[in-house]
């Protein structure tokens, strides 16, 4: 099996939750639906291919961005006691936002497609793209500092292998239930230390009442850190030693 690795930096970057709207709330990492939709808006897919990603990195902190927020009511007249805008009959409200940003971000990603046929266009894509790379906001402006095809295999190892302490990661959460990957500093009595997350990866266009929607296909994972993967057990890793965790 084969991927594409990517190294990348953002000064800043938002990878806003859905549900987050006076504050945009920015997850620790990018979610797989946000990686995917870059890949495929870098390679100009205008239909979905099924993939697979490694999601890894760090940011230094967070602070908070103010914005000016505008929000209606559909089929609303303007009222001058409530509304601070006027479009023609309608009242708009103005008012304070905030967006939740992550400073100094570094990310290691490793895209796997379904179809081997695909890893060409992605490599030359990401390494002679066509316009500027963003991740998360399109101004959230993404500095690739590798691009490279790499092996990929699922080996028994040797001894453990236990991952920088400053480096998250998005795993699985059925892939804790063995016991292969422990995650230290954990509490007494708690099963697997982190946040769990339920984020999108794909979606299918869905009719409901004459309305079309996204239905989402989400993956459970545990957002952590201090990941040991231990002897004798078996785990991906790509051919420069990085182990994978796919999602």
């Amino acid at each position: 099996m084969k991927a594409v690795r990517i190294v990348l930096e953002q000064e800043t970057a938002n990878y806003r939750k859905p549900t987050s709207f006076q504050l945009k709330e920015s997850y620790p990492l990018p979610p797989p639906s946000t990686v995917i939709g870059m890949v495929h808006n870098i390679c100009g897919f205008d239909e979905y291919i099924p993939m697979d990603v490694s999601i890894q990195g760090s940011y230094f902190s967070r602070h908070l961005d103010l914005f000016t927020r505008y929000e209606f009511k559909n089929g609303m007249t303007y009222d001058q006691t409530r509304h601070q805008l006027k479009v023609d009959e309608y009242g708009v409200v103005e008012g304070p936002g905030y967006t939740e940003l992550l400073v100094d971000v570094n990310l290691m990603i490793h895209i796997i497609p379904k179809e081997e046929a695909y890893l060409d266009i992605i490599f030359e894509s990401f390494l002679n793209p066509r316009e500027y790379i963003s991740l998360g906001r399109r101004e959230d402006i993404a500095s690739i500092k590798e691009v490279k095809m790499v092996n990929i295999n699922k080996g028994k190892l040797e001894e453990d292998i236990e991952l920088d302490p400053n480096i998250k990661a998005y795993i699985k959460c059925s892939d804790l239930e063995d016991n292969s990957i422990i995650l230290q500093g954990g509490a007494s009595g708690v099963s697997y230390r982190g946040t769990k997350f339920k984020l999108n990866k794909n979606y299918q266009l869905q009719n409901i009442k004459n309305k079309t929607i996204r239905n989402w296909s989400k993956v459970d994972v545990i957002y952590t850190s201090h990941i040991n993967i231990v002897e004798d057990s078996y785990a991906l890793l790509d051919e420069d030693g990085n182990p994978i965790f796919v999602l």
